[in-house]
């Protein structure tokens, strides 16, 4: 006869995982140094490069430090790059941790961008905090929606959720743009909405710099979700589905629904992202507006280690790539392709081999429920 598991019964590789407060400090001071030394290899990398191509390589990453964190508006201008990096890396960290890859968040951002812009647009005459709030939370909804197609094909068909939520970026992007050419559009040669009401605009923490309360919010959803995954039955479900979705079933755990949830939520996270640069960048929808936004997201999780804190870090370090590099080219003449190749190398030799790893464990033999007798 076949017995339900009790709650001994965990997924595989959790046994391995560090219990005590001291092995969890331990694991993470590992984990630290391990994307410390990539880091600092990638920079190696990048300083002989320069050495080649006859770049004072001195000046140039002086100018970087200088321009990322060296002046008050620096230091402004970098917050303001990581804030929706912070967004997008949670986007991917949260479906990591059911076991899922979503490459999907460019696509989500793209629709809670449009969704944000046009509720802005209706705002006028409501107080501060709902003029801002309701445009975030229809963001956050247009995300967890086309967030949540991925997950309910992989969990309906058994489709790959990298594969759909790739196609989806693609439809996305192009769908945003039509609707806001066909519907929507402000008078004039780019495809944009109307600028949104003053209500809706986020306030600046740092007058003059650019930088508003989104980097705020970022750090209180990166709260929000190491509570999540640390304290909730659902967080502690996300995490048993990511490390064996059949141990998890054979505990009453159902993956299918983990998977929707966890991509929807990933969705309601790049989505905000979207929100939040149209809130506080550029004050309307833009068609094709993002840099890339939800691809770097991918990166900054990976470099995170998919902890919520890990990803504030991992998406400081690409604001402070991003404004660091304008000031390299700015002050050493570093040209924007070599900067962007520093940019590069840190990704790769950061992301790269974690990736690798994740693949890997993936990929093992899953463990099959054992009758007992």
């Amino acid at each position: 006869m076949t017995q339900k598991a009790d709650s001994t019964i965990l997924p595989t590789g959790a046994r391995s995982r560090p219990t005590t407060s001291s092995e969890k400090v331990r694991a993470a001071l590992t984990e630290l140094g391990f994307s410390a030394f990539a880091i600092f290899l990638a920079l190696v990398i990048s300083a002989l490069l320069m050495v080649i191509l006859g770049y004072n390589v001195a000046l140039a990453y002086q100018s970087m430090f200088r321009g990322a964190f060296g002046s008050l508006h620096g230091f402004s201008q970098t917050l303001l790059r990581a804030t929706p990096l912070l967004f997008t890396g949670f986007a991917v960290a949260i479906a990591f941790r059911a076991g899922l890859f979503n490459i999907g968040a460019e696509g989500q951002l793209y629709w809670g961008a449009l969704a944000c812009a046009l509720v802005a647009l209706t705002v006028e005459g409501m107080p501060k905090p709902i003029a801002i709030g309701l445009p975030l939370l229809a963001a956050g909804l247009a995300g967890f929606l086309w967030g949540a197609i991925p997950g309910i094909l992989k969990a309906k068909t058994g489709a790959h959720e990298v594969i759909t939520s790739i196609m989806l970026n693609s439809i996305a992007i192009f769908a945003t743009t039509h609707i806001t050419s066909r519907y929507f559009k402000a008078p004039g040669a780019v495809d944009q909405t109307e600028r949104i009401v003053a209500a809706a605009v986020m306030p600046q923490i740092i007058p003059g710099t650019g930088l508003t309360a989104g980097i705020l919010l970022g750090i209180a959803v990166a709260a929000l979700v190491a509570w999540f995954f640390g304290h909730t039955a659902l967080g502690y479900d996300f995490q048993a589905v990511g490390r064996n979705a059949d141990a998890a079933e054979y505990g009453g755990v159902s993956s299918k629904r983990i998977q929707v949830l966890a991509m929807g939520f990933g969705g309601i996270m790049a989505g905000v992202a979207g929100g939040i640069v149209v809130l506080s960048l550029l004050n309307r929808f833009v068609a094709n507006f993002s840099p890339g936004y939800g691809f770097t997201g991918i990166a900054v999780a990976v470099l995170g280690r998919g902890n919520p804190w890990g990803v504030v870090l991992a998406a400081l370090l690409f604001g402070a790539l991003d404004s660091g590099g304008m000031s390299m080219q700015l002050f050493a003449r570093i040209p924007s392709d070599l900067t962007i190749v520093v940019q590069g190398l840190v990704i790769i030799l950061v992301a790269a081999p974690a990736a690798l790893r994740a693949m890997v464990r993936w990929r093992k033999p899953k463990v099959e429920p054992v009758d007992v007798a």
